[in-house]
């Protein structure tokens, strides 16, 4: 398959339904050394005036040092027909399993930034953005106004909020 690039003030998608319901992997690292997570939680916007998305990513997780370390990460989402890849993606570790392996999915560059840098992205994705970090900043349940957040944080395992600047798009053709 091959991708061109796109335009991202162009995409006509529901965030709401491309996010929270069809899901997305977030992925940082090289191809030599990476990891991916399946989210559904996150967003697009406007911040700093830069097209951004919003993703969230727990300590816990496998991908969170790879997010720290790297400058970029990717965000890539998937037609129906690879639900199953994402489950796996996202009920499994990268420090005991290859994902990608385990999933069914072909890790491939994502090209050269601005800056040279790439990111991993994914044969069989329909959309990917590579994205430039912006800002990292951690939860703080002592700032949650509804105590009701609280629910989804039994482990006490708040998320790291990351803003990226979406630098470059691609779509399968």
């Amino acid at each position: 398959m091959s991708f061109r690039e796109y335009d991202i003030r162009e995409w006509r998608g529901n965030p709401w339904s491309t996010v929270s319901d069809g899901w997305m992997l977030i992925t940082a690292g090289t191809l030599s050394s990476w990891n991916t997570m399946t989210a559904s939680w996150g967003g697009f916007g406007e911040l700093w005036n830069k097209d951004v998305v919003f993703v969230f990513v727990r300590p816990t997780r496998h991908t969170f040092g790879f997010m720290e370390s790297s400058d970029r990460f990717t965000l890539s989402f998937f037609d129906e027909e690879h639900r199953g890849s994402l489950r796996i993606c996202g009920s499994v570790s990268g420090r005991d399993v290859d994902k990608a392996s385990k999933a069914g999915i072909h890790p491939l560059s994502f090209g050269e930034a601005m800056n040279g840098a790439t990111g991993v992205g994914f044969e069989e994705a329909r959309l990917e953005l590579l994205c430039r970090k912006l800002h990292a900043q951690d939860i703080d349940p002592e700032r949650f106004v509804d105590p009701a957040i609280h629910s989804h944080y039994p482990a006490k395992d708040w998320h790291r909020l990351y803003v990226g600047e979406i630098e470059r798009a691609r779509i399968r053709e």
